[in-house]
């Protein structure tokens, strides 16, 4: 899996000739060029060397998984019985064989097809087009990511062609690493998958972003940063299924406590579905850092960059949901121009309706 992803941000070939369809002659004002990425446009900006303080850190994350959970009574600190059973067997799942891998949905089969058509030197934007096609899934994501903020033009894209066009080959690589990984919500799956599952990957998504920004401005490799911030989460999808079949009818979950233990199994699940994988150390040891912080600041390069996505990510959506204020002193405390300027650029992006966003069906 590793070796295709670099291949997928490797750069492209030199010269690469302009990609011709059908779709350009009709679409006369669109330029056949690669876009600008589709993360916030933070390259050019120096970013910060300042340090987050653990109470900042706990903060966040405390608010996110209140979020998370739709938690707004935290009355019951500890965890309950139900609670503590979840978490046993997440224990036992952490030691288990596979380590979590096996409940983690694999690539889309069009996409080693995909990834081929995208490193050809001829770039083929027909051929593309008709690969997308095949993949509903992929139909929804490409229309979607060319109608957005990053990439309109002013006129809605409404054929795979034309939306090939405007994304070009940096756009698609982002799309399709991201739908590689992005887990599919069945309206069979538990309430716990349902409801949470899409928050998580909201917050992946936004701090992948984040991060492979940040680390291109650092001469940082832009996917090892852009990994961890996707996979970071992984580990907590993983365990809403665990949750599910432990909990229904059962004692209320949510508590800080459980919140606080459940963060720590979802890393180490995380990490071990990475390993597995045969992902670079960096990310493993990226991710892993997030749950020493406290104890050791020293960061690694990656981990210091996922520190940040991880926080301005969650920073941003809360002010999306009216959890905290952008003016809030406790939270930006510490926070330089160019952090802020990467928090104003997350919030000018827009979200989509949940249930297209993950396939939900």
């Amino acid at each position: 899996m590793l070796g295709w992803l670099r291949t997928l941000f490797a750069d492209t070939p030199p010269a690469a000739p302009a990609v011709r369809s059908p779709a350009a002659e009709t679409e006369q004002d669109v330029v056949v060029a690669d876009p600008a990425p589709a993360a916030p446009d933070m390259r050019r900006r120096r970013f910060g060397n300042d340090t987050l303080t653990p109470m900042q850190r706990n903060k966040i994350d405390f608010l996110f998984a209140s979020w998370l959970f739709d938690v707004e009574d935290h009355s019951d600190v500890f965890t309950n019985p139900t609670e503590n059973a979840i978490l046993a067997a997440l224990d036992e799942l952490v030691a288990s064989e596979k380590a979590g891998a096996h409940l983690v949905r694999r690539m889309p089969g069009v996409i080693p097809a995909l990834l081929q058509n995208l490193r050809s030197p001829d770039f083929s934007g027909s051929e593309i087009a008709k690969t997308i096609s095949n993949d509903l899934v992929l139909v929804t994501e490409v229309l979607r990511l060319a109608n957005s903020v990053a990439f309109s033009r002013g006129k809605s894209v409404s054929s795979i062609d034309h939306a090939v066009l405007v994304l070009g080959q940096n756009g698609l690589r982002q799309l399709i690493t991201s739908v590689a990984f992005r887990p599919v919500v069945s309206i069979k799956s538990g309430s716990f998958t349902r409801r949470l599952a899409p928050r998580l990957w909201l917050q992946s998504e936004r701090c992948a972003l984040a991060s492979r920004a940040l680390a291109q401005e650092q001469a940082i490799d832009a996917l090892d940063a852009f990994l961890a911030g996707l996979i970071q989460n992984i580990g907590l999808t993983v365990s809403l299924r665990v949750i599910d079949q432990m909990s229904e009818g059962q004692q209320p979950v949510g508590s800080p406590t459980f919140c606080n233990a459940l963060a720590t199994y979802g890393r180490s699940l995380a990490c071990n579905i990475a390993s597995e994988w045969s992902f670079p150390e960096s990310v493993i040891t990226a991710i892993r850092q997030q749950e020493t912080f406290e104890k050791d600041p020293a960061l690694s390069a990656v981990g210091r960059i996922l520190l940040m996505g991880d926080y301005l990510s969650k920073m941003d959506i809360l002010m999306r949901y009216g959890q905290i204020s952008a003016e809030d002193i406790d939270v930006t405390d510490g926070l330089g121009p160019n952090e802020m300027a990467c928090l104003k650029e997350l919030a000018a992006t827009e979200l989509e309706d949940w249930d297209s966003r993950m396939g939900v069906r």
